[in-house]
């Protein structure tokens, strides 16, 4: 049986991305998502963020003007309480904390099941989009509304290719 160009481009996965940028302008990463049976696969290559552990987040609003407050509050369309380990949480936008070597470099896959880049409630591409952002410091994984995290320092608007 022969599979034509257009059953081959609808059997395969959705996909967004997000060019990351500091607050200077510079691009200093990318993220790929992939859709997934289960939820959503983020693929992250950092090139110039500082060394340390990290906040890394799914934010409410696709926009990334400095100091990225733009970008909103975490991703919550289910409006839960901040935090992987909060009785009363997550965000789907709540992530696990990054890791960066002094090589300011760093390659990783997230997967988030709370989300999801088709159509629909906990889609990213609701009416004013989504952000990817990473902070200053580390998110402490309960505390409401953003983990004590500290200031915003990369941000990146995730689009459709």
């Amino acid at each position: 049986m022969f599979l034509g160009p257009a059953l081959i481009a609808q059997t395969a996965p959705e996909s967004a991305r997000a060019e990351l940028k500091n607050a200077e302008g510079q691009v200093v990463g990318q993220a790929v998502l992939t859709d997934a049976p289960q939820g959503v696969l983020l693929h992250v290559t950092l090139t110039d963020v500082p060394e340390g552990t990290h906040a890394f987040h799914i934010h409410a609003v696709g926009k990334c003007e400095p100091p990225f407050t733009t970008a909103g509050g975490h991703f919550n369309p289910a409006t839960k309480q901040h935090g992987i380990e909060n009785a009363m949480g997550m965000h789907a936008g709540d992530l696990p904390n990054i890791d960066v070597p002094a090589s300011r470099r760093l390659t990783f896959d997230a997967f988030d099941r709370d989300i999801t880049i088709k159509a629909g409630p906990n889609s990213v591409f609701d009416a004013d989009g989504s952000a990817i952002v990473i902070h200053q410091g580390r998110d402490d994984y309960k505390s409401d509304p953003a983990g004590n995290a500290g200031a915003r320092i990369v941000c990146g608007v995730i689009t459709k290719p």
